[in-house]
């Protein structure tokens, strides 16, 4: 076994020797010069084909899986879009000039080593990618691999619930500008990024907050001005939206996510379009943050497994294998979401949570929320080394967090599917958002994070019905522990504090703190909505 292959923990059915081109010229369809790295195995006459399109650079920890893909008896294409790692053009965030996908296709298709049978593959923007690649017609196109990634930039990522997602946007113009400033790869810019976590923290608490971009690099970052300045249903984002692409999608995808993946909703709505379209679909979801899962043995064998039927003909896994946390195992299920009965926990005065309505009249809960200090966060979907299940224990201190806990449970609750919260709220200001999380409290106290969602509202109101659609779970409580349900007006930066205005996200400059009441009494029984498969109680 190769190093390669024991870093990924597969094993090659052939090993073959590897041969690189480097710095290949690609025109785009508009002349632009693109450049690429082209992996072939020696020796082999025109095997089928792996293109990855990326932002990322060549020639860093990224090259690992081209090299590992050659040596399987596959070429590889590793492209870099246009504006990066010496590619000509100009780079513009999340909007992908369409003569590049439209160039590398007829460049190829002139190339007497190009055997007319290609693949997708990449995670996270390179998954993004691939969406774009089908907005034309690919005869030659079998498999889409795509990890971490939806077809939608603006609700997907940039506008979860309304609420502007701050912290992701900062971080991903931290990563791109130190890598296009500096040169270096990918991986040495990640870890560079624990440097740069407090200048990230200061960007996120700018005013207006389209400055954030000079705070945090120096200097103007137009696509980055353009998500602050338009909103999720702007005209804008329609060159960021691809899920009209759905019907020239290839006959095979393979999907893998993770459960504190910021691009899981996303992903799992493009699961369901797919497979309305009658695409063969491989959903993997495990106890990943974003872009953990790729390099796993998991996640790798599950992938060339997938990769390895659409273009050798073998035998491809079916159906959805997800990882449930809690449990600590994979179960395969025929599809998502799986057959799950939605199930109420209403929240009761004085912190309380249980299966059963709040009886007669009881006082709401308050607190208070102030954007000068906005309630932060910890774990979950966030970019970075945080994301991922943390001890939740302080946050829940402050003051402006409310907890609702069962008593112990007295046997295992397994919850797979989708997670809602309806909230009955007034606040004095009608810029208002609203964050629910959903914790596993074991015995000794410590609260982990499951999964969590926000909601913006703008409209005015008494008290507001508040629908909070949570991140899809698959976790089992067991026995002993407790559930706890956080509720909160914010997870900074996560998403984006509300500076309770109305102002306009970019331009705006003052805050404006509100008072918050979440009623539970039997006419407004907020609740918790988990999704109890069979046999859990």
């Amino acid at each position: 076994m190769t190093l390669l292959s024991r870093i990924f923990g597969v094993r090659p059915a052939l090993r073959h020797r590897v041969r690189v081109r480097r710095d290949v010229e690609i025109p785009a369809a508009d002349g632009v010069r693109l450049l690429a790295t082209h992996y072939y195995p020696a020796g082999q006459r025109r095997p089928p084909l792996v293109l990855l399109r990326s932002p990322y650079g060549r020639g860093n920890a990224l090259d690992r899986l081209p090299a590992l893909l050659a040596e399987r008896g596959y070429q590889v294409l590793y492209q870099s879009l246009r504006g990066t790692a010496g590619s000509r053009g100009r780079f513009d965030g999340f909007v992908i000039d369409p003569a590049d996908g439209d160039g590398t296709l007829s460049w190829l298709r002139a190339q007497p080593w190009f055997g007319d049978e290609l693949a997708t593959w990449g995670a996270s923007y390179l998954g993004f990618a691939q969406w774009e690649l089908a907005a034309r017609d690919i005869p030659e196109w079998k498999i889409a691999l795509i990890q971490d990634a939806p077809s939608s930039f603006a609700e997907g990522f940039m506008y979860p619930g309304g609420a502007f997602a701050t912290g992701s946007a900062l971080g991903w113009v931290q990563l791109v500008d130190r890598m296009f400033s500096s040169g270096t790869g990918m991986a040495r810019q990640v870890l560079g990024m624990v440097g740069a976590e407090r200048r990230l923290s200061r960007a996120t608490l700018a005013l207006p907050l389209q400055e954030a971009d000079r705070a945090l690099t120096g200097h103007t970052v137009t696509w980055y001005r353009d998500w602050v300045r338009y909103g999720p249903a702007d005209p804008y984002w329609a060159s960021t939206d691809h899920r009209a692409n759905v019907g020239r999608m290839p006959p095979m995808v393979h999907l893998q996510g993770g459960w504190y993946d910021f691009f899981l909703p996303g992903m799992l709505a493009d699961h369901a379009a797919l497979v309305a379209a009658g695409r063969q679909v491989r959903l993997l979801v495990g106890p990943w943050s974003h872009g953990r899962g790729l390099y796993t043995r998991q996640g790798m064998a599950d992938a060339l497994t997938m990769l390895d039927a659409a273009l050798l003909g073998r035998p491809a896994p079916t159906g959805v294998r997800l990882f449930v946390t809690g449990a600590g195992r994979w179960i395969d299920v025929p599809a998502w979401p799986p057959a799950h009965e939605p199930a109420p926990w209403f929240l009761h005065a004085g912190g309380g949570l249980s299966r059963t309505p709040q009886e007669g009249d009881a006082e709401p809960s308050r607190y208070r929320y102030d954007p000068a200090d906005p309630t932060p966060t910890i774990g979950g979907t966030q970019v970075g080394l945080s994301a991922g299940a943390k001890d939740n224990r302080a946050i829940e201190a402050r003051a402006d967090v409310l907890t609702f806990t069962t008593t112990p449970l007295t046997g295992d609750v397994e919850a797979v599917g989708p997670v809602r919260v309806q909230l009955h709220a007034r606040s004095t200001n009608p810029h208002a958002d609203y964050y629910a999380r959903l914790c596993d409290v074991d015995a000794r106290g410590r609260s982990v994070n499951v999964c969590d969602g926000v909601v913006r509202l703008h409209e005015p109101g008494d008290v507001r019905a508040v629908e909070i659609a949570l991140w899809p779970m698959a976790h089992r409580f067991r026995r002993g522990h407790r559930i706890r349900l956080q509720v909160s007006g914010g997870a900074h930066p996560r998403f984006g504090r509300n500076p309770g205005t109305g102002e306009p996200l970019a331009t705006g400059t003052s805050l404006r703190p509100s008072q918050h009441e979440i009623f539970h009494d039997h006419r407004h029984p907020s609740a918790l909505w988990l999704p109890l498969t069979s046999g859990a109680s």
